[in-house]
């Protein structure tokens, strides 16, 4: 889990850089030149790559390329931006990266699973697949503001900080477009290599397509043989993971921990999974055989590129990795980005509205009272038609709010972030700010669609996540599908209309599991709750967040007021009080971890940096 690479453009400057790069272990791959191109430490089973004539090309995660294909596809490539033809239709999650005559191009995912960073190293610009990796070479300091936006809930750092990271004079690239350079290293032109769907399919047609993409990108995951292991929470997500393993893997491990809550019906669906699947080796922990949410959370200390929400399940995480690697997994596959993807949100009613005003009502009609809304804050809500700019805006003015409630908080682009109660003036100013700067120069939101817009959003701040979870966890790999470029397009294609049924729980992925998938297990109508699982650990555990609180970075950084953070962390407090405090000990744990010096690097730093 300590794979890097670093990027240099083919000019005679690279060469110092690529030297401070050199250690035992370190791969150094040139341009046609005989320039430092690629430098970095990653797992030769994750790359593909090819060369033909000036050009060369790299694919590097999970994916189908193959190195035949990649050569015979880059023949006739001769500017960067087209390469992105050599990996056109590859299944996976990977980052691509080509040298065209000394030219580069490279781009990460369109979940933000892989990115693609940027900084001037002694001069010289410089791209990597990790942030911190920049930040030590550049010796950048933490962005205080970007961690007050990350203080948020919901979170919105990854549309509002598209091209910004957690250190000064580190950007990134936003993840549908790609980096193209000069090979003297000016930047080229703005390449923008994916583009959301456009949702007009029907139930069906979008099935076919979700089959086909999520097979293929478990696929990538079962294809280099061996063990591999996935959740089997009883949720229709993992459980639909582990049928789809289970056909091509040599050996699958499936692991389900039992929740508190007597309401979780998480278990009994679990056990019907595990009597499908007779040939996997199943694992049950009981909530006192694996360890609690914010078990270890006070000594934490996760070198990454930026805070991660995930501390709280860190011991878990950790936990779980371990038991199934002394299984012999290579990489465990999780379920997370299926409520995303296939659970339409409620902003795809004002959409709808727009172009089916009485069909609109009609269904909202049908969800206010589920969420006990009132006709007028509904027909406000829904009329409410403003611009992403003007969103961004009304956000920055809204921070401060109370939460917005029930189904008129979820009719906007994405849900409206407040900042937690425990932040201090100054935080609220830098995060109205940076909300206020995202809408100058009327931004584009991800799609047209707000549906998409959100889905898109929240997947982003899943693959985020993930490639965290990747940096600081011991043991295989974590792998998410449903994060996959190639099944986000496939599921966010349909219409949906066709994807809300009543009575019926993600119909689209189950209608695209049909004989994968035992009917009697994709008749599940709901997911489990967990609440209970926080509860108790916050009661077991709330004298480490307190210790937490004492000698606080976040404080020190003026950006929280501890003594209001001490008072919020009773068991008794209501769940929308508390929702912020993951964000807050993300950012409390990343600042821990650099008390020790600048940005935690997967190599032993140069002596140049600091």
């Amino acid at each position: 889990m300590d794979c890097w690479w670093v990027m240099l453009p083919d000019a005679p400057a690279a060469a110092a850089v690529a030297d401070r790069l050199g250690r035992e272990g370190v791969r150094r791959v040139p341009h046609a030149s005989g320039r430092p191109w690629l430098v970095g430490r990653w797992d030769a089973r994750q790359e593909v790559s090819a060369r033909a004539g000036e050009t060369r090309i790299m694919v590097l995660g999970r994916s189908t390329a193959r190195a035949g294909t990649l050569r015979r596809r880059i023949e006739r490539v001769r500017l960067p931006a087209e390469a992105e033809r050599a990996v056109t239709g590859l299944a996976g999650s990977f980052h691509a990266l080509a040298s065209v005559g000394g030219r580069v191009w490279a781009r990460g995912t369109a979940s933000a699973v892989c990115r693609v960073f940027t900084a001037h190293i002694d001069g010289v610009p410089v791209a990597a697949g990790r942030a911190d990796v920049l930040a030590a070479l550049s010796g950048a300091d933490p962005d205080l503001g970007a961690l007050a936006v990350r203080l948020l809930h919901p979170p919105v750092a990854s549309t509002v900080l598209a091209d910004r990271t957690y250190w000064r004079n580190v950007r990134a690239l936003p993840p549908h477009e790609a980096l193209v350079w000069e090979r003297d290293g000016r930047r080229g032109p703005r390449v923008r290599w994916w583009r959301p769907p456009e949702p007009h399919l029907s139930l069906a047609e979008a099935a076919a397509q979700v089959r086909t993409a999520l097979t293929d990108a478990v696929g990538t995951c079962t294809a280099g043989g061996g063990t591999v292991s996935a959740d089997l929470s009883g949720g229709l997500d993992s459980t639909s993971l582990c049928f789809l393993a289970a056909r091509e893997t040599d050996r699958l491990v499936t692991v389900h921990w039992e929740g508190r809550d007597p309401d979780n019906d998480d278990a009994l669906w679990a056990a019907r999974a595990r009597e499908a699947l007779p040939s996997a080796t199943h694992l049950v922990l009981t909530g006192e055989e694996s360890p609690d949410w914010f078990a270890g959370v006070g000594g934490l200390r996760l070198p990454s590129e930026e805070p991660c929400a995930w501390v709280r399940d860190f011991a878990k995480q950790t936990d779980l990795l371990r038991r199934v690697g002394e299984h012999g997994s290579r990489l465990h596959l999780s379920g997370g980005g299926g409520d995303e993807m296939f659970t339409p949100f409620p902003c795809h009613l004002q959409d709808l509205a727009a172009a089916r005003p009485w069909q609109a009502w009609q269904l909202l009609s049908r969800q206010r009272h589920q969420w006990r809304a009132g006709h007028l804050s509904v027909a406000r809500g829904v009329l409410g038609r403003t611009s992403y700019r003007r969103w961004l805006l009304d956000a920055a003015g809204h921070v401060t709010l109370p939460p917005p409630s029930g189904l008129t908080g979820m009719l906007g682009w994405q849900p409206e972030p407040r900042a937690p109660g425990w932040a201090t003036p100054e935080a609220v100013a830098m995060t109205t700010d940076a909300l206020r700067t995202a809408a100058d120069g009327s931004p584009e939101p991800l799609a047209p669609q707000r549906s998409v817009h959100c889905a898109l959003q929240q997947v982003r701040e899943g693959g985020n996540a993930i490639r965290v979870l990747n940096q600081t966890l011991a043991g295989p790999d974590l792998a998410l599908p449903y994060t996959d470029d190639a099944v986000v397009t496939a599921a966010l294609s349909v219409r949906p209309l066709e994807a809300v049924r009543p009575g019926t729980y993600k119909p689209l992925l189950g209608a695209a599991l049909s004989g994968i998938v035992p009917a009697h297990i994709l008749a599940r109508p709901d997911k489990g709750p967990y609440d209970a699982d926080f509860y108790h650990g916050l009661r077991r555990h709330r004298g480490e967040l307190l210790a937490l609180t004492e000698d606080s970075r976040l404080a020190e950084a003026g950006l929280i007021d501890a003594e209001r953070l001490r008072r919020s962390l009773h068991h008794n407090a209501a769940a929308a009080e508390l929702d912020p405090l993951l964000h807050t000990l993300g950012c409390e744990v990343w600042l821990r971890s650099l008390d020790d010096g600048p940005a935690p690097v997967p190599y032993p730093p140069a002596a140049t940096a600091r």
